[in-house]
């Protein structure tokens, strides 16, 4: 019998991740994570502030971020343009759900 484990991490939608609560939550280093955020890959809740602070979707994009890097040894910018286009294949399913929600039965 194969026993798998899954992490489960709760945290609040309006919550803030500081850069090192991101880096360890990630498991990416943070000079990584500053690359991210200069491809703008990873965007601040505040991009002026002198620490940046981020919301709690950026776990998600930073946890994607490293399986990237480490499935398929890319980097920042690799990242940043493959996180793009997973963004707009979602938004481009998303849209494809709704146009087909509005089709009568029949046609579906």
């Amino acid at each position: 019998m194969k026993i798998e484990f899954a992490e489960v991490l709760l945290i609040e939608e309006h919550g803030e991740l500081s850069l090192e609560q991101l880096a360890e939550l990630s498991r990416l280093p943070q000079e990584e994570l500053l690359e991210l955020v200069a491809c703008e890959a990873l965007v601040p809740l505040d991009p002026c502030a002198p620490e940046p602070s981020f919301g709690a979707r950026a776990l998600l994009t930073a946890r994607t971020a490293a399986r990237l890097r480490a499935d398929f040894e890319l980097d920042a910018h690799g990242v940043a343009l493959a996180l793009a286009l997973l963004d707009r294949i979602g938004e481009l399913e998303a849209e494809v759900r709704e146009l087909l929600a509005h089709l009568p039965h029949r046609l579906r």
